[in-house]
């Protein structure tokens, strides 16, 4: 297995850049487009984000049909199309987008999705800013904005609210994910649904963005958002931005593989006592007997795991179980669904 990012990016997949010279405008505000598979009208697409008037665009084009980029990127310059040599998981085309910005804030969006409420990029991200007391020094450096990431309301073509805040559950020891539908403002989400949100780039940099050795989709957001709230950042939602989504919305795949042995390792097995974080040697038993690895496999990515919680065991805020206990305090909502870990 892959030694666990100790940094952002700290390998980049094979790509090209096309197109994307230009800034439209100065809001603070891009938008990162992910494409799902199937025809959807480019140009209606690319004139919409160009109303809402987002300073550049990035489009992750991982499908091998690319025949209308040239002609899209002279009739939209401030487009820049990023052409993958191979196929990469969400996680790292998210990392590799944000690599490619400078701007402070950036949206995710599907093809599949429209933005129908919120106003415009300039507005977004306004209502994204922290008040002045929140910015002021305290001896380390502030951001700006209110938190990590801000998660929009969905809805689909029949304007139908979708449950896409994820709370986390430990049952029978295990863990388990419930959606709920949004209702509330500043309601609290585990991770932003399939990726979708408005993120701060200082904060996503500074977590590490998504662990590009994760490649199930499921265990690299969950990683993600647990990682996120041990370290003390904030994934919350604003119902004053709305999308609709014309597209079917793929189901996670949540079997227990090798990317959960990690994510397990990364994020429960660790304990938090005073002001950090260790992984302590006991565990290992627990965790050989629990996932059946060859002794050696299984020593070699608790170990590689202790090095990682070393590094950074000062950044820990509280421990997973702290992390599940916070959504009983949020306010009530009647789970639409839950998935159980294997």
């Amino acid at each position: 297995m892959n030694s666990i990012p100790t940094t952002f990016n700290e390998t980049l997949p094979s790509y090209t850049a096309v197109g994307g010279k230009e800034r439209y405008s100065s809001t603070g505000l891009s938008a990162v487009i992910l494409n799902r598979c199937g025809r959807y009208p480019r140009r209606t697409f690319f004139q919409e984000l160009e109303k809402t008037g987002f300073d550049y665009v990035i489009s992750i084009e991982s499908s091998p049909e690319r025949y209308d980029v040239e002609e899209l990127s002279g009739r939209f310059p401030f487009v820049r199309f990023i052409l993958l040599k191979r196929e990469i998981s969400l996680g790292e085309q998210i990392n590799l987008a944000a690599s490619e910005l400078d701007s402070p804030l950036f949206f995710v969006l599907w093809n599949d999705l429209k933005i129908i409420a919120g106003g415009s990029a300039g507005r977004m991200a306004e209502r994204l800013s922290g008040s002045q007391e929140d910015s002021k020094d305290s001896g380390e450096k502030k951001s700006p904005f209110k938190r990590l990431c801000t998660v929009p309301v969905i809805q689909n073509s029949r304007f139908e609210t979708l449950p896409t805040l994820i709370a986390p559950v430990i049952f029978r020891k295990k863990i388990r994910t419930i959606f709920f539908e949004p209702h509330t403002e500043n309601l609290p989400s585990l991770y932003p649904f399939d990726g979708i949100g408005i993120y701060d780039r200082e904060r996503f940099i500074r977590l590490g963005g998504f662990d590009s050795t994760l490649k199930n989709t499921h265990w690299q957001f969950m990683d993600f958002g647990f990682r996120a709230h041990l370290w003390g950042e904030e994934i919350r939602l604003t119902q004053q931005t709305k999308l609709s989504c014309t597209g079917e919305i793929p189901a996670e795949d949540n079997t227990a593989e090798s990317s959960y042995r990690r994510f397990y390792l990364k994020n429960l097995a660790p304990e938090f006592r005073g002001d950090c974080a260790h992984l302590p040697l006991r565990r290992f038993p627990g965790y050989l007997f629990k996932f059946g690895e060859d002794p050696f496999a299984a020593w070699e990515d608790f170990s590689e795991s202790r090095r990682w919680v070393r590094t950074n065991r000062f950044r820990w805020r509280c421990d997973a179980r702290s992390v599940t206990e916070q959504w009983n305090d949020a306010p009530a909502a009647k789970p639409l669904f839950s998935i159980q870990e294997n």
